[in-house]
């Protein structure tokens, strides 16, 4: 028996119960760890609200980062052994393979023997955020040194690893937040410029930092109305890749800037790059770099008991951090 967060029913984050439960041994391709560490997402709370694209199995299991010491591994596993410290890539079913547990089954191919040099803390806040960054920015967009790139909602962790991964390849970041409250915050993460949306004009200010120009990149998860706002400030031949769609509200599609730029406006989704063997290999190799190098450094905003992870989950729902929310086990 193991201690595992499950919900049996849609809600907030009080659903979300500590139960005893029977972990099955690993399948063939699969390596059983014992967990030390949880890194929380925007998703998991969308997947246990039933707001997510994917749908829960009740009562279900939920979480897609982890980091811990491997236990056990399936029959055809050649390249995991016990002992070994690794870190968790997001699977394409967090009901199937959740991480919020003490013990879980991963499938090998999601995982990756972090560096030495992290902590477990550290490696199960990395790989949802700077895969997610890594796909859109270097895969899809690549970006390369004499680029601007916006990144909105960019205290989030995802938008903070952006930062990180523009710098290693010499990007310029300017990062946008509704009040100038976490700017101070927002530049010391890395962002070389910092918008305040609420209290300034963002399309007077990227058109100033980047000399009328504008912005190639642009990385959001907000979607919405915000996005004609955003063509505004993109440069001739600018790409947007939306990765997320907080807004609720549907806004109407900038045809004249679209066309008038030759702007792409791509939706995209982590996926893309752990549905794809050769993208993934190349992700690995990328981050691993950069975290063993220290060019990509996990930022954690705070840490939690595995006890409390009713609290962790309502902090993280409080927009309140800046960088990445972890549950120690």
């Amino acid at each position: 028996m193991a201690r595992v967060v499950r919900f049996h029913e849609y809600g907030d984050a009080d659903v979300l119960k500590i139960e005893d439960v029977d972990v099955a041994a690993p399948d063939a391709d699969e390596v059983q760890i014992e967990v030390r560490a949880i890194g929380l997402n925007r998703a998991e709370v969308m997947f246990r609200r039933n707001a997510y694209v994917q749908q829960a199995r009740l009562p279900s299991r939920l979480g897609y980062e982890a980091a811990g010491v491997v236990k056990t591994v399936g029959a055809s596993v050649r390249d995991f052994r016990p002992g070994q410290s690794v870190s968790v890539i997001p699977t394409e079913d967090m009901a199937r393979w959740g991480t919020y547990g003490e013990v879980i089954n991963i499938p090998a191919r999601h995982l990756v023997v972090h560096p030495q040099n992290l902590t477990f803390e550290q490696a199960a806040a990395s790989w949802m955020k700077y895969v997610t960054a890594w796909g859109a920015l270097i895969e899809q967009a690549k970006l390369k040194a004499d680029d601007y790139l916006v990144v909105t909602a960019a205290s989030s962790s995802v938008g903070t690893a952006a930062f990180q991964i523009a710098r290693a390849v010499g990007a310029t970041v300017i990062a946008t937040t509704r009040t100038s409250a976490k700017s101070n915050a927002l530049l010391d993460a890395g962002a070389h410029h910092v918008v305040a949306t609420a209290e300034e004009d963002l399309v007077s200010r990227v058109m100033e930092i980047t000399n009328g120009k504008g912005a190639r990149v642009i990385f959001d998860p907000i979607g919405g109305p915000a996005i004609e706002q955003l063509t505004h400030v993109m440069s001739h031949r600018g790409i947007l890749l939306e990765y997320g769609a907080l807004s609720a509200d549907i806004g109407a599609f900038p045809q004249f800037a679209v066309l008038g730029k030759s702007l792409t406006i791509k939706g995209y989704l982590y996926n893309e790059v752990v549905h794809d063997d050769a993208a993934l290999a190349r992700a690995k190799a990328f981050i691993s770099e950069g975290l063993s190098s220290g060019k990509l450094k996990p930022l954690i905003s705070r840490s939690f008991k595995f006890e409390q992870i009713q609290e962790a989950t309502r902090f993280l729902e409080s927009n309140e951090q800046i960088g990445k929310i972890v549950v120690t086990v």
